[in-house]
């Protein structure tokens, strides 16, 4: 299968709080390693490189920020080596209470089996961390989804 644009992973939720309590989530890592990552070098800011770190998973990955529009939109890539892709928040504002975020990760490449796992393993996780942001803010839990994930047991 040749690569297309068509190639790309999708989540979104409604999640009840301001679009800018929403997007300051994403950019600040003190809120954001309690739902996602456990480390962070930096804040995200455009034109920025940092690293993400899941010590739970002796992971590391290099994050450049590409634009922010601030309440609006995160474009980042990142990944490691070849496997460089493209993840883009958008923050829609329903009203002054409630925010709807779209992460579209694009750029896969490979053979069809890698792209549908690829796919796969973005959306679910994607979708794994707009779950954990919606607990967290709408009801103070952390749910810790991503740290479940792949349990130690279970390997």
């Amino acid at each position: 299968m040749a690569t297309t644009t068509q190639n790309f992973a999708k989540a979104e939720m409604l999640i009840r709080r301001p679009v800018a309590t929403v997007f300051e989530a994403f950019v600040d890592p003190a809120i954001t390693t309690q739902i996602w990552f456990t480390r962070s070098s930096g804040r995200l800011e455009t034109g920025k490189t940092i690293e993400w770190v899941w010590e739970m998973y002796n992971h590391t990955v290099p994050v450049k920020v590409i634009d922010i529009e601030t309440n609006r939109k995160i474009v980042i890539e990142w990944g490691n080596y070849e496997e460089q892709t493209t993840v883009t928040w958008t923050f829609t504002a329903i009203d002054k209470a409630s925010t709807f975020v779209s992460i579209i990760n694009s750029g896969f490449k490979g053979a069809t089996d890698q792209l549908i796992a690829q796919v796969r393993d973005s959306t679910e996780g994607f979708t794994l961390v707009l779950a954990n942001l919606k607990a967290l803010l709408e009801h103070g839990i952390r749910l810790n989804l991503v740290g479940d994930r792949f349990p130690k047991e279970m390997q």
